[in-house]
């Protein structure tokens, strides 16, 4: 629990952050697509960490199918520390994942 609360302000520091820079360069006026364009390049950059922290020491994956049982099992699991919820097939090469509370976005 308090480690959600840390998480929590250090999210909304790193947004405020972005804001005020962007503020104090005088660019508010771009609109804040830049600001989302930071957070998502940070976003993503935490992301993708994560991912090759995680699969440095395994095989690689096989296939589309391995690729979404290591997302759901163990990436979830060692990410948001619950299961995730939802796992549904479009019937397509990806399927969709929903979770349903979470204040992150999901693939």
């Amino acid at each position: 629990m308090a480690d959600d609360v840390l998480f929590e302000f250090l999210h909304m520091e790193m947004v405020s952050h972005i804001y005020k820079e962007q503020a104090s360069r005088g660019e508010m006026d771009k609109d804040r697509a830049t600001c989302v364009s930071a957070l998502e390049g940070m976003g993503f950059r935490v992301g993708q960490g994560l991912i090759e922290r995680f699969t440095k020491d395994s095989p690689s994956f096989k296939d589309d199918l391995d690729i979404m049982k290591f997302i759901c099992k163990d990436f979830w699991i060692n990410v948001f520390r619950k299961q995730i919820d939802n796992l549904r097939t479009n019937h397509q090469v990806w399927p969709s994942l929903k979770n349903i509370g979470q204040h992150v976005a999901v693939c």
